[in-house]
């Protein structure tokens, strides 16, 4: 169970993604990992230095006191160990003394203060100078040592021990970038990375590039050094080949640390941006990077903050005046005025409202009101309707606007069986009014404030048969025009009911209701 603590405390720290309750933890798996990545890095230089002196670059005569490594003089030999020893310990140190605001930050639930945001972002940089300080020590002071020998013995060391510091300055520096991803999320979370506040892409590249430069540095100096030394062709063979299979390792590892850096980001914007194409507004992809593919990725969290507020105004908006009319607002912009079109209007309004009112609560009319509008907006939509408007306890329903329909008036016949029905049930009880004509569909207002609606003769019609099918058994009027006009699927379900002057009119109007 410890292991397995372990590896989730690592893969947090290397995903860019700590969990809050796991603060504590995260920072300890950070500061063995950044108190490793010191250690490895100077080790690693370490390890290029002996390689170079001992087996690729030959030791001049005057400096030599047997063959390889056991060549070299033994008071030079303890030195360098002494000093590789100090340096660690030094670098050790120092490194997590530079850490230390940062571990605190992590173990903190308090929000990131600028010199917090300032530690976290800029401790790559400072442990690569602070490598590079501790290695343009040991150049000095091993060329100095080794200058005494003699001058061309000084300059192979003053080289060998700078190709050496080279990969383990750029290492810190890298590995470090990436073991703080989960700080470096944290910071980045409310306030994205700033241009130029990090070394960007560009710089990390060279760092990559300077890790491949160590054994092509070596070849040079093998070059340089060879007519002076007069190695045999053994030692030359030797020393060529291990510089050919030092260059493919420490080229494959620069290309690995700076291809790793680059496409994580990018595989998770990758996955993020195809999660948008497939309509999931809420994904966020976490921000460990302070470079350009930081900036970049909390352009993308910004992107999909507005796509989420758009779509929720959309929701708002089509809930509000129908969603074909917000998206015909959406699609094609909003002008004032409208056209003509053949259309039907539904009108539905509750019989005894007043009443019902009285003897009620609020909240219970309101729930009613809710129950009511809810089989109506059912039954419009279901029928390819829209509803246009809520008058108290009335509304008002378009069939054939702004959508076109083949039949409007057996939509919305078909809509008035289908409500009634839904209604019966109910404790509202309602009268429907179903009418057909030439109406104008448009945008009516100002500029400033307007509303959809449809506007002619239809509307009104629909308005008084629903206050004469309030008076009838079935509750549900359409006027004879509105059967006529309706496939003959949809009018074989309702039967003549006469006519009536209708209030307002001066002529009869033939009605129609359903069949039982």
């Amino acid at each position: 169970m410890r292991d397995e603590g372990v590896t989730a405390e690592l893969r947090a720290v290397l995903s860019g993604i700590a969990p809050r309750d796991g603060l504590p933890s995260i920072a300890r798996a950070s500061r063995a990992l950044i108190a490793g990545s010191i250690v490895l890095a100077n080790l690693i230089g370490a390890g290029v230095v002996v390689t170079l002196l001992s087996v690729v670059l030959p030791i001049p005569r005057t400096a030599q006191t047997g063959s390889g490594l056991a060549g070299l003089a033994p008071g030079t030999l303890l030195f360098a160990f002494g000093y590789v020893v100090v340096a660690i310990a030094v670098g050790l140190t120092a490194g997590l003394r530079l850490s230390r605001p940062v571990l605190a930050f992590y173990t903190s639930d308090d929000p990131p203060d600028a010199r917090t945001r300032d530690a976290v972002l800029r401790l790559p940089v400072r442990l690569l100078r602070l490598q590079a300080g501790l290695w343009t020590l040991a150049t000095i002071a091993f060329g100095a040592l080794a200058f005494s020998v003699t001058p061309l013995y000084g300059f192979e060391v003053t080289i060998t021990v700078a190709l050496g510091g080279t990969p383990t300055a750029c290492l810190a520096y890298l590995q470090t970038q990436r073991l703080l991803r989960a700080g470096v999320a944290r910071v980045l979370a409310d306030a994205p990375p700033r241009p130029d506040e990090v070394p960007g892409v560009g710089p990390r590249a060279y760092l990559a590039w300077a890790l491949g430069v160590v054994p092509v540095g070596g070849i040079v100096a093998l070059a340089v050094f060879t007519p002076f030394t007069d190695p045999s062709s053994g030692d030359l063979a030797r020393a060529v080949g291990v510089l050919a299979g030092v260059s493919i390792a420490v080229g494959a590892l620069a290309v690995q640390s700076f291809s790793r850096a680059v496409t994580d980001p990018l595989q998770r914007m990758r996955d993020a941006f195809t999660a948008v194409q497939a309509g999931d507004f809420d994904v966020q992809v976490p921000v460990f990077d302070a470079t350009e593919i930081g900036y970049a990725s909390a352009g993308f969290n910004r992107m999909t903050a507005g796509l989420r507020e758009r779509e929720r105004l959309r929701d708002l908006f089509g809930r509000q005046v129908g969603s074909d009319v917000a998206r015909q607002a959406l699609e094609q912009g909003v002008r004032l005025g409208g056209e003509e079109l053949h259309a039907a209007a539904l009108f539905v309004d509750v019989i005894g409202s007043t009443s019902f009112a009285q003897d009620r609560s609020p909240t219970e009319v309101v729930d009613a009101l809710n129950e009511f509008f809810g089989a109506v907006v059912e039954a419009t939509q279901r029928h390819g309707g829209l509803i246009n408007k809520f008058i108290g306890d009335a509304a008002l329903c378009i069939f054939g606007a702004p959508l076109h329909l083949d039949d409007p008036a057996g939509a919305a016949l078909a809509a008035a069986r289908d409500m009634a029905r839904l209604l019966s049930d109910g404790e509202l009880k309602a009268g429907i009014g179903v009418s057909i004509g030439t109406v104008v569909a448009g945008n009516v207002g100002t500029a400033e404030r307007y509303e959809y609606t449809i506007i002619g003769d239809p509307v009104n019609e629909a308005a008084r048969l629903t206050d004469l099918a309030k008076s009838r058994s079935k509750r549900v009027i359409a006027s004879g025009e509105a059967v006529d006009a309706a496939d003959e699927t949809e009018a074989r379900h309702w039967q003549d009911a006469g006519e009536e002057t209708l209030r307002g009119r001066d002529r009869a109007t033939r009605l129609a209701e359903p069949r039982a």
